[in-house]
């Protein structure tokens, strides 16, 4: 079993919880945020050192409230990969609709180059409006599935997303390339060169290497697309009854959509999940509170427990702030003694198969030094009990 781990690459705090302040009324300095980005590197550092199979940022932008203070994945991710042997680097996630396709394709192959073949290359549609609509020129914002008053976002974010991703691929992979879409014409026609007009493009550099494409899968019609351009799939902040029905969805439908090739039980596949490892239940749950529900505090009115169950057995409604007891009912988190996290481990990997986990060692307001002492001992105490 391959294992990652996720950090959000958020600042320290020491008032982290579900009560005030509202995250919007916390402030950091830039020295607080610049601190953060180089715990962060320290931290992937260590899990390099640790044995972890890969490591894993976001891409955020403008939150001076300090959650997510890393605004290019791929940039980090080469420095990192200097000061590292053998630890494969991606963004959990490089969120599309605010890049140019080919700058975000440039970018990804120089980092894949000069790291020996570790990029990994994460993509996703985004989480928060007042980014995206000031880092794109089409009018993108977020919406979601299941909020059918953002419906017109939603369709127009994927139709962007699906189209950057179809320029990302084809540049990667062509000596040339073109591509003619609603809302992407590359080249734009008649531009001159040297005595001709331009009728196709090569991306400079593309990867020396093989590349894996992985995003987050959330939704049905995000389920369907992944496994039609086959994209390995990320699932995370899900139900597990969800996860596994789309977990076995996305084999059945990669096979439709590929000739009835056939994929291992768990390949193309990804659990992430929450840990906490103390010596005792009680003290893990103590522990996880205050991170567990400062970020519930943060991403809960995105929509992001949408994966959560509801008391009827369907889709929590939009808006749910779930409760650390809600989270461990779900199989979101996984707490307790290294023996506790390791039979919850187990339970997925009986479950799904589970081929790649990625933990989330840093709840939000944690020390870096605590998500280093989580890594570790994940490493060290909990998987030499799964079997």
């Amino acid at each position: 079993m391959k294992v990652g781990a996720f950090f959000f690459g958020g600042v320290e705090m020491d008032d982290a919880g579900g009560g005030p302040p509202h995250p919007m009324d916390r402030r950091y300095s830039n020295e607080h945020m610049w601190k953060a980005t180089l715990d962060y590197v320290n931290s992937a550092i260590e899990a390099d050192r640790l044995g972890f199979e890969s490591f894993w940022t976001t891409e955020h932008h403008f939150q001076y409230e300090g959650y997510e203070v890393i605004p290019n994945g791929l940039l980090i991710s080469t420095w990192i990969a200097a000061q590292t042997k053998r630890i494969k680097l991606g963004a959990m996630f490089n969120v599309v609709p605010q890049w140019n396709p080919m700058r975000l394709a440039e970018d990804f192959a120089t980092l894949h180059n000069l790291s020996g073949g570790r990029g990994v290359l994460g993509v996703g549609r985004g989480t928060v409006p007042r980014e995206v609509l000031h880092l794109n020129d089409k009018g993108v914002s977020i919406g979601s599935h299941d909020n059918p008053e953002k419906s017109a976002d939603d369709d127009l974010n994927r139709e962007v997303f699906e189209e950057s991703m179809e320029i990302v691929r084809r540049s990667l992979t062509q000596e040339t390339f073109s591509f003619s879409g609603k809302h992407f014409q590359i080249p734009l026609p008649g531009i001159p060169d040297r005595g001709s007009t331009v009728q196709d493009l090569t991306l400079v550099p593309r990867p020396l290497y093989p590349f894996e494409i992985w995003q987050a899968v959330t939704s049905p019609p995000t389920l369907d697309y992944v496994a039609k351009v086959g994209h390995s799939a990320v699932f995370w902040n899900q139900h597990y009854s969800f996860i596994k029905r789309f977990w076995d969805a996305y084999g059945e439908k990669y096979a439709a959509a590929h000739d009835g090739a056939t994929l291992a039980p768990s390949a193309n596949r990804m659990l992430v999940i929450s840990i906490r490892i103390e010596d005792s239940y009680e003290k893990a749950w103590q522990s996880a509170t205050p991170g567990h529900d400062e970020f519930w505090k943060f991403l809960g009115p995105y929509g992001w427990s949408r994966g959560y169950m509801g008391e009827d057995g369907k889709p929590a409604k939009p808006g749910l702030i779930p409760t650390l007891q809600e989270s461990v009912d779900n199989k979101t988190i996984l707490l307790g003694t290294p023996e506790q996290v390791a039979e919850g481990v187990q339970f997925y990997k009986d479950l799904i198969g589970l081929d790649y986990i990625t933990i989330f060692p840093h709840m939000l307001g944690d020390s870096y030094k605590k998500a280093d002492e989580q890594m570790a001992r994940f490493m060290h105490e909990v998987m030499p009990l799964v079997k």
